[in-house]
């Protein structure tokens, strides 16, 4: 098992890396050239800035059994089909079960926007947040752990 990560815009990525050191844990962090941080610990792709190629770069870095986290409901379902597990930021699971309609609706949201020129505000991310994402991810974490 590896951790990789969307790292583009990830707000988790130092919890990520906490975990991933204190587990010994392979962790792989995905990013485009937009985007600078450096770690002794994690390996770091940097890919050019073309349309999807962190997404792409990651989903051919998986494997079956990997811990894939995410906020891309496609890179989600891509990794879904590849048998790794997906996790956003809010520590929510991907499943089989709900990939489905998550593309749906972004399909919808996206033509939305197109007609109505509208745009959600993602509200501020708080210590709260932080603290259920860690809990989440470090249960999925222990869960491949004691396999």
């Amino acid at each position: 098992m590896k951790i990789l990560v969307d790292a583009d815009g990830c707000p988790v990525k130092e919890i990520v890396l906490k975990v991933a050191k204190e587990y010994k844990i392979e962790l792989i962090m995905i990013k485009n050239i937009c985007h600078v941080f450096e770690d002794d610990y994690a390996k770091i792709i940097t890919v050019d800035q073309g349309r999807d190629m962190a997404d792409l770069v990651l989903i051919n870095n998986t494997e079956r059994g990997d811990v894939i986290v995410t906020q891309d409901y496609g890179v989600a379902a891509l990794a879904l089909g590849k048998k790794a597990m997906a996790i956003n930021q809010n520590g929510w699971m991907y499943t089989d079960e709900n990939i489905e309609e998550l593309l749906m609706k972004r399909h919808v949201n996206q033509e939305m926007r197109r007609k109505h020129k509208k745009y959600t505000k993602t509200p501020k991310r708080s210590k709260e947040d932080n603290l259920l994402f860690e809990k989440k991810f470090r249960e999925l974490v222990q869960k491949f752990i004691s396999r």
